[in-house]
């Protein structure tokens, strides 16, 4: 008996990496599982569902069950599809992880529209649709009287809430799914489903090319191995973890933390001259605490100004 037994879950971009591991982690706890990958490249190019079926081959190999589902979650009605696939394989949904993903790197000045559409559109519209028709489920269950067991596991990046470099279509759509996880979890919490988010750094075919590649030593990849975001996100999966919602996890390796998101800090009487301003903000940006870096810690040096981070 797994923590998830009896649990029917759809984990989005399931075919490699974090995504394959939340799959094989759910079922080997217990859960049934609609594996989705569209199967593309790293970029958002292509599709083929060979990685997919591969998780699902492993997962049958272990004595679980699970099905494949090929389908792009930046659809809105592919990622109903998702939904209504679990449902009508397994007889309800209870879990939704949203984890596929992409990439295009540029800076901001190099990046094409279609780089930001791509991005945003996988990411965070991809987050919303599968969520949306899951919710919508849960909340006519809700009313007909049913029980209700939902979870929704989202996941975000350091880059997103603390930016990075480089990522500013991926850094904000990022952002906006763990916004859109903290908001949801207020909107769901009515119906005994929680929201939760992810910021992990895992080792994966998205990552490596950025921590060395080939050439990175096999002890990084065994400390930052997907696998270990697999083991908070089943747990929040779970019915222990009923109470928890709303949260933003931080995870590296065995470290987990949580992300304490936006608070307001220092404030000021602002004068009516725009001309009169400058003490002003000298004075809010000398108490207000630095943004963090990529480590989630004050940020420092790295070229820029401490007054102006």
């Amino acid at each position: 008996m797994g923590i998830l037994d009896g649990k029917v879950a759809l984990v989005t971009g399931a075919g490699r990496g974090i995504g394959r591991e939340h799959a094989l982690m759910m079922a080997s706890e217990g859960a049934r599982v609609v594996v989705n990958d569209l199967g593309g490249d790293a970029a958002g190019g292509g599709g083929d569902t060979t990685p997919a079926q591969e998780t699902v081959a492993d997962i049958e190999a272990m004595g679980g069950e699970a099905v494949v589902n090929g389908g792009n979650v930046a659809k809105f009605d592919e990622a109903g599809a998702m939904v209504q696939q679990a449902i009508d394989t397994y007889g309800d949904i209870n879990i939704v992880v949203n984890n596929a993903g992409i990439l295009r790197d540029r800076m901001l000045f190099s990046m094409s529209e279609d780089d930001w559409d791509a991005v945003i559109g996988v990411h965070l519209k991809g987050t919303f649709g599968p969520s949306q028709h899951a919710a919508t489920y849960w909340r006519e269950k809700a009313k007909a009287g049913e029980d209700v067991y939902g979870r929704i596991i989202n996941t975000a990046s350091p880059s997103g809430i603390y930016g990075n470099v480089g990522q500013t279509n991926y850094g904000a759509a990022k952002a906006g799914i763990a916004a859109f996880s903290i908001i949801a979890a207020q909107e769901l919490v009515q119906y005994g489903v929680t929201v939760n988010c992810l910021a992990p750094t895992a080792w994966s075919r998205m990552t490596a090319p950025l921590m060395g590649g080939d050439d990175a030593p096999d002890d990084l990849k065994e400390q930052i191995s997907p696998r270990w975001i697999a083991v908070i996100t089943a747990w929040l999966a779970s019915p222990e973890a009923a109470n928890v919602t709303g949260r933003c996890f931080d995870i590296r390796g065995d470290q987990l933390g949580i992300a304490e998101g936006w608070h307001l800090g220092p404030v000021a009487t602002q004068t009516d001259d725009p001309g009169d301003m400058g003490p002003v903000v000298a004075e809010l940006m000398s108490k207000a605490r630095l943004n963090a870096s990529m480590s989630g810690r004050d940020h420092e040096g790295h070229g820029f100004p401490s007054q102006s981070i």
